[in-house]
């Protein structure tokens, strides 16, 4: 189980990471930044899909649907940004 969780936080470090670099670079479109900062919003509101007092349940819509979004929203980027993204990201 450790060995997951460490892989699973690897890849959303790395997805957050682009995301980072995808943000202060002057070709990402202008939607990524109300996107990004919708993602952030639902991170700290009150309001989720699942409550966070129903133990266990309630923390993996924060665990799941975020870094899905995330992913979802770097694959929306345009391809030349994608690629210098996955790039940078490969070479540390």
């Amino acid at each position: 189980m450790a060995k997951r969780l460490s892989l699973l936080w690897t890849l959303v470090r790395g997805d957050l990471k682009k995301l980072w670099w995808a943000l202060r670079d002057p070709r990402a479109p202008g939607w990524l930044k109300y996107a990004t900062a919708g993602l952030v919003l639902y991170l700290v509101s009150p309001f989720d899909l699942l409550p966070d007092a129903i133990p266990f349940f309630g923390v993996i819509d924060d665990v799941v649907l975020l870094p899905l979004a995330v992913r979802w929203l770097l694959g929306r980027l345009p391809q030349g940004l994608q690629t210098e993204l996955d790039a940078r990201a490969a070479a540390g």
